[in-house]
């Protein structure tokens, strides 16, 4: 190992360590280890039973054990006697190849292979509700464009203050806390970082707000889109390309239009092309396709895009250009696996420069009002139909690995039929005189 996690722990004063890893639906699964017993588990890992999880496993399977990665320990400021570590997963002495840790951690390989490294960053936005999940919990929080609002922020100022104070303790790099475009919806954005970083710290931050929001007696999601008339949660990321022995940005060339050299339009060109079968990575659920193709909400806007298209500094489309050297995908929602985000982020950028991709013109139109007189392709409709795209996905079936398209499909395509077998109020209101 290149660090003793068991002499971290020790000196830095923690009794119990969280053995954590993120299973193919989002979800957080973890173990409370004692300090004194870190140092037996921390080269087999902590034992699990695969199933319990949501894996593509079954009773049968013998044990899962959850390695941990020293280089992602967390203290938590909040709570300092516990700690918090990423692990990846193996079973019979090999890695689990579809755990979404261990995924990126392939694709990242693959990418270095290239001389590539991905930088990146999410902004990750989130709903504060009652503690029952019954409605919002700011009742003075009622505007119709209540975007950065100054009071609503205030109301709030408590939590917001202890998350940001959190990650600028660990490091993180906090620049800006906002009330967003839904009432009793926020947003805290930190600095970027390698992709495995940004992936662990996403994965970690979606755990702090829930937890710290229950300390203040709220309810945090990230569920995509929990009103319909309000504007959805999204997850932009933003991300560039780097040399990874130079640790140069490839994406950069000041002397074009745009600022985006000729490796990063190939890659906008992979994610582009890719974007069909991805929305089933970054628009995980049914919830998930209540916000994209959506009609207006309150606000005006929903902020989420409705076909494949890219442009400069314009927020109506999948993909925009900011700023020069790096490009923001508008897809991904509040429900992505933050590690399955990255990976597959990253498989399709790499197969765009592998084929050298075309991503076409930029369009710099509002695409909320070209509608239909746009010739480009849509976003998928539901998760059945992502789902169909990412089976028949070459790309992401080379990139992400057999095994995990395979197991996510399987286990995603339960979930749909779960979700058929279930009759709405929808359905009894407008079909049952019918």
């Amino acid at each position: 190992m290149d660090h003793d996690l068991a002499a971290m722990v020790r000196d830095k004063g923690m009794k119990y360590l969280l053995f954590s890893f993120t299973d193919l639906f989002g979800v957080m699964r973890s173990k409370l280890v004692p300090a004194h017993a870190v140092e037996e588990m921390q080269d087999e890992g902590a034992g699990f039973a695969g199933f319990a999880a949501h894996l593509d496993m079954t009773p049968a399977d013998p044990d899962l054990w959850a390695v941990p990665d020293p280089a992602s320990l967390i203290q938590l400021p909040w709570e300092p006697e516990l700690g918090w570590v990423a692990t990846n997963l193996v079973m019979n002495d090999a890695p689990v190849g579809h755990a979404p840790r261990v995924v990126l951690n392939q694709v990242i390989e693959a990418a270095k292979a290239r001389g590539f490294q991905m930088k990146s960053g999410v902004e990750s936005e989130f709903f504060l509700l009652e503690a029952d999940g019954s409605g919002i919990a700011d009742g003075q929080d009622v505007q119709d464009k209540p975007c950065y609002d100054q009071m609503a922020l205030l109301r709030r100022y408590e939590l917001i203050r202890e998350i940001c104070d959190v990650m600028n303790e660990l490091g993180w790099g906090p620049y800006q806390n906002d009330h967003e475009d839904a009432n009793g919806q926020f947003e805290m954005n930190w600095t970027y970082s390698d992709a495995l970083t940004t992936a662990d710290r996403h994965a970690f931050f979606k755990f702090m707000v829930r937890h710290l929001a229950e300390k203040h007696g709220l309810r945090a999601t990230f569920m995509p889109k929990p009103f319909t008339q309000l504007t959805g949660s999204g997850c932009h990321v933003h991300f560039s390309l780097w040399d990874a022995s130079s640790d140069t940005n490839v994406f950069l060339d000041e002397s074009e239009e745009m600022g985006l050299s000729e490796t990063a339009y190939h890659f906008l060109g992979g994610v582009l092309h890719a974007a069909p079968a991805l929305c089933a990575i970054t628009n995980p659920t049914v919830n998930s396709y209540k916000r994209l193709n959506a009609p207006t909400t309150t606000s005006g806007s929903t902020w989420a895009p409705n076909a494949i298209s890219y442009a400069g500094n314009n927020r109506t489309h999948m993909v925009r250009i900011p700023d020069a050297g790096r490009l923001e995908t508008r897809l991904p929602d509040g429900a992505a696996n933050p590690y399955l985000l990255q990976a597959a982020l990253l498989a399709a950028g790499l197969d765009g420069i592998e084929q050298r991709r075309d991503p076409g013109e930029r369009l710099d139109n509002n695409m909320y009002e070209a509608g239909a007189d746009v010739d480009v392709p849509r976003l998928p409709l539901n998760l059945l139909d992502a789902l169909r795209n990412l089976d028949g996905s070459s790309v992401m079936r080379a990139g992400l690995g057999d095994e995990l398209v395979s197991s996510y499909l399987k286990l995603k395509m339960a979930n749909w039929h779960d979700f058929m077998g279930h009759t709405s109020e929808w359905e009894r209101a407008n079909t049952l005189d019918i």
